[in-house]
C-alpha cells in the first residue's frame, strides 16, 4: 500500500457531486499517488445508456466511483468492470470528497436497498 495509486471517478453537475447518477454533466477523475490528489481532470460522458457509464469509467482508468444515488445494476457493472463503487456520499465537490475517502472520513449513507439485520433505514424508498 506504500505506492497506491488510484484514479476516483465522481459524477458532477456544476462542481458539485451529481445526486443521480445516469443524470450526470460530467464526470471529474482524480488521481490519487500515495494519499495525495495529483491531478483532476474531467470528462463528458457518452450518452448515457443502460451499463455504458460503468464501462465508460472503467475504460477510463478508474479503480473507484464515488457516487450519490446509483443502482444496484450499474454497483454490479462497476464491479464487474473491477471498479469499487461508494453510493451515498454527500453532496460536496470531487476534491472534498476524495480528501474525506482518503481520511476514511466518507460517510455513505446508500440509498439502494440493501438492509442487514438491525441496520436503520435511512432514506430507503419502496
Amino acid at each position: 500500500l506504500l505506492f497506491m495509486k488510484k484514479r476516483i471517478a465522481i459524477p458532477v453537475e456544476g462542481d458539485m457531486l451529481s445526486a443521480h447518477f445516469g443524470h450526470c454533466q460530467a464526470f471529474a477523475f482524480v488521481d490519487i499517488e500515495n494519499n495525495n490528489v495529483t491531478n483532476i481532470t474531467m470528462m463528458d460522458p457518452p450518452e448515457h445508456q443502460p451499463g455504458t457509464f460503468p464501462r465508460w469509467v472503467a475504460a477510463n482508468g478508474a479503480t473507484d466511483v464515488i457516487a450519490g444515488g446509483m443502482g444496484a445494476r450499474a454497483i454490479e457493472l462497476f464491479n464487474q468492470n473491477g471498479v469499487n463503487a461508494f453510493v451515498g456520499a454527500p453532496i460536496k465537490t470531487p476534491k472534498e470528497l476524495v480528501e474525506d475517502f482518503l481520511a476514511n472520513k466518507l460517510s455513505l449513507n446508500a440509498n439502494y436497498c440493501d438492509h442487514k439485520e438491525g441496520e436503520e433505514h435511512h432514506g430507503c424508498h419502496h
